[in-house]
């Protein structure tokens, strides 16, 4: 099998299997009892939360709190700031966020709030301009991701957190499920005051994943319960999930794999934008304004489930990017916001590489795509499925 879909999920290190073992097995206590079979599993958890810490740049570890990944950290911290601020109602995000900002947001329009979606370009980039203009006193939080999941285009959110406080008191919130691990994050040195990660993004188990909650935030709990996670996340700790966690920050913190994954990306795009006729790159073509592991490239005329069926059939894993939804035929809404045409849109591959990947695995794809494509090409257009 040749995996190239690793930001919808990425395979445990053997490291971080290891580390999290003994948590299943003999080392079980409750992290919250007294005596030392508990306190034990207590150390393990506060030396992953160091590392966690570690790996986005936080000033303190007691700023990450663990949760079960980035959905509930993304809507705790959206929740978290309406309940926090009850007077205010209006929230601004941008059309491209993942669905877990965009569908709650969607939710609470239907809610007596009211939502700013700030637009992108055909690059995928935004105007700083619409987000200052949207900027009001009634303004209860900004929520903008800081790696886009489908194409890889990065928002400038350390300036955005200075814009948003310079002209309001509203928090602000960085989905960065999909930047953890793959570029440098320092979060002590910006503004930003609540920042979502998933575990399973960076080699971690899925079902772990945390949010920063910067110390002049006072973020009221998601849930009732026990006083776990300092009181701000009730519910035994998954000791060994977090564990991995850990294990995992420690694993990718050191960045220089991901000069291996850029070089391997660089040429599948190249190769395949050369070499194949009517294929495009969605978002920016600035490699300081992309993830270095990421490529979401349209094939004209084609059909992208079409074209993830053919390569499964070769063991090759791709992704539609949610950019084809087989049951009403529509393009992804980050697609849709930056404009591209749908005989373009509903061809659309997401690549996304990982540590683990080799040239010859990115050969074998370069040795099978174009004539894939060739002959999706050539079918009529009622045999497409569109």
């Amino acid at each position: 099998m040749i995996y190239l879909d690793n930001n919808a999920t990425t395979q445990v290190a053997l490291e971080v299997f290891d580390a999290m073992k003994p948590y299943l097995t003999a080392s079980y206590g409750n992290p919250s009892s007294a005596y030392v079979f508990g306190r034990e599993n207590r150390r393990v958890i506060e030396t992953a939360r160091e590392s966690v810490a570690g790996l986005i740049g936080a000033a303190f570890s007691d700023e990450i709190v663990f949760t079960s990944g980035g959905t509930e950290s993304d809507n705790w911290a959206i929740l978290g700031a309406l309940e926090a601020k009850p007077g205010k109602n209006h929230i601004i995000t941008t059309r491209v966020e993942h669905e877990a900002v965009r569908k709650l947001c969607e939710k609470l329009e239907t809610r007596d709030y009211t939502v700013t979606w700030l637009d992108v370009d055909k690059d995928g980039a935004l105007d700083p301009g619409q987000l200052r203009s949207a900027l009001t006193d009634k303004t209860v939080i900004v929520s903008v991701m800081l790696a886009n999941n489908e194409t890889g285009v990065l928002f400038p959110v350390t300036e955005i957190a200075e814009m948003v406080k310079e002209y309001s008191d509203a928090l602000f919130h960085v989905d960065g499920v999909n930047a953890a691990g793959k570029i440098p994050i320092a979060l002590q040195n910006t503004e930003i005051d609540l920042f979502s990660i998933s575990g399973h993004k960076f080699h971690a188990p899925k079902g772990v994943g945390g949010l920063y909650i910067n110390r002049s935030v006072d973020l009221p709990p998601m849930f009732t319960g026990g006083n776990q996670e300092n009181g701000k996340r009730p519910g035994t700790e998954a000791v060994h999930h977090i564990a991995g966690m850990g294990a995992a920050a420690e694993l990718v913190k050191v960045l220089s794999s991901m000069e291996h994954v850029r070089t391997l990306r660089d040429k599948l795009e190249n190769e395949i934008l050369h070499k194949i006729p009517n294929s495009r790159l969605n978002g920016t073509n600035d490699p300081a304004k992309r993830l270095p592991n990421t490529s979401n490239i349209s094939f004209e005329n084609t059909n992208g489930e079409a074209i993830l069926a053919k390569l499964n059939d070769l063991g090759i894993c791709v992704s539609t990017g949610s950019a084809c939804n087989s049951a009403d035929h529509t393009a992804s809404p980050v697609l849709q916001a930056m404009d591209i045409p749908y005989s373009q849109a509903m061809g659309s591959i997401r690549f996304s590489l990982g540590r683990y990947n080799s040239e010859e695995e990115v050969a074998l794809l370069l040795g099978s795509l174009p004539k894939i494509i060739e002959e999706l090409s050539s079918l009529p257009d009622q045999n497409r499925q569109w």
